[in-house]
């Protein structure tokens, strides 16, 4: 299946590079072009066309300066800590007179790259010193380096809270928040003196059987067998981890798409449309939003496959029966690390319901702190990123996070 998707990619990219070509060209060929009707619905033609394409190479989160306080502070990213399978990313500022709380960013590995959050780290840069999990294109880890399943994302997880220390902070997003949990849950239990202060689990799937949406359903109609002859495929032989067993990245992307098809091709029209009115900066977010959405990378399959056993399928932490290494996961033994859960009232992947679920396991928090927020009107991408996230989800994360510092 890989195999034969690289090969349709390899067929479909020289008419790929002519039309980026040609939109290269253009001012060259047509100094004109803005003011003659049809060169610019041809270039539309050709720049809607040169983006219907995936990607497989993660993007830039292209963040050069934030407003802190009065001020834009330069913002430059730095790896600190690099494991086989994820980086730690940390995105410095050195102009600071006060420290910021640290804060820790675990980005979903479902399919996109960290970089899908840039807004979330954009906002969170202006009162938060952020590092965020920067997961690694499985088809680029050479098979020597071993498997990568749920256990290891939960090693990770700690070993990145370790390396910022004592009374840091920590925010999930969507497909992490149920290993974030776990991995706290761990360190509670160890009395790790690096366990956060606050957690912050947004749009994720802690309870699955909880307001069961269409990506719940598709996990419980199909076996798990089902689930690994269908969808894993081997890398390829031209790429550093060749025969690694992977959930690819365009499988994901096409089940993403598939759910809001009719959506996806309005808004191609639109961008089509856009760049023949020469209404660029309408037609420039319509691209940057779609540079995000297509830029995927593969899973192993001992991950994926155990994400859709143990999370969607049984729901083993929402039931109190989730193992790590062997030893059972007890969430009622966090009784230090402040808990906030955000959901999105329209949110069609992770239903209401799914992540307040963390509330009824963490039975040693004391109600103070523990804290929901349901927004109003937005999906599943508004609770991480756009206004409302900036303007009201957002003031309930940097709240907490000021109230246990």
């Amino acid at each position: 299946m890989y195999a034969a998707f690289q090969a349709f990619s390899d067929v479909m990219e020289p008419s790929r590079r002519m039309a980026r070509g040609l939109l290269g060209l253009r001012d060259r060929i047509w100094p004109d072009a803005d003011r003659n009707d049809w060169v610019r619905r041809f270039h539309a033609l050709c720049d809607s066309y040169a983006l219907a394409s995936v990607i497989s190479t993660r993007p830039p989160f292209a963040i050069k300066a934030v407003p802190v306080g009065n001020q834009m502070v330069p913002v430059r990213e730095e790896v600190v800590q690099s494991l086989p399978f994820g980086n730690l990313v940390h995105f410095a500022k050195d102009d600071l007179d006060t420290p910021q709380p640290k804060m820790l960013v675990v980005a979903p590995l479902s399919g996109h790259f960290a970089t899908l959050l840039h807004h979330t780290v954009e906002v969170l840069l202006r009162d938060h010193d952020v590092y965020i999990t920067d997961w690694r294109h499985a088809r680029e880890v050479p098979v020597g380096e071993g498997a990568f399943g749920l256990d290891d994302y939960i090693d990770y997880i700690i070993a990145f809270l370790r390396h910022l220390g004592p009374n840091s902070h920590l925010l999930a997003v969507c497909q992490p928040c149920v290993p974030a949990l776990a991995a706290v849950a761990v360190m509670a239990g160890t009395r790790d003196p690096c366990q956060p202060r606050t957690m912050t689990l947004m749009g994720g799937p802690i309870d699955v059987r909880e307001a069961p949406t269409v990506v719940n359903d598709l996990a419980r109609q199909h076996s798990l067998d089902w689930f690994e002859a269908n969808l894993i495929s081997q890398v390829p032989a031209r790429y550093a981890g060749a025969g690694r067993r992977v959930y690819p990245g365009f499988l994901q992307l096409h089940a993403f798409m598939s759910m809001n098809m009719g959506r996806h091709l309005e808004q191609f029209r639109r961008f089509y449309q856009a760049l023949a009115d020469a209404r660029i900066s309408d037609a420039d977010k319509i691209r940057d939003f779609y540079v995000e959405y297509f830029s995927v990378l593969d899973l192993t399959a001992e991950f994926y496959l155990e994400t859709i056993d143990r999370v969607f399928q049984r729901a083993l932490l929402a039931k109190g029966e989730l193992d790590h290494r062997g030893v059972r996961v007890d969430c009622g033994a966090i009784r230090h690390t402040a808990l906030l859960t955000v959901e999105g009232e329209r949110d069609d992947i992770c239903g209401v319901g799914q992540t307040a679920a963390a509330h009824l396991l963490c039975t040693s928090l004391r109600p103070h702190l523990k804290r929901h927020h349901l927004q109003p009107g937005v999906g599943h991408y508004g609770v991480f990123s756009g206004s409302k996230w900036e303007k009201q989800i957002y003031p309930q994360v940097r709240n907490l996070v000021l109230a246990m510092s």
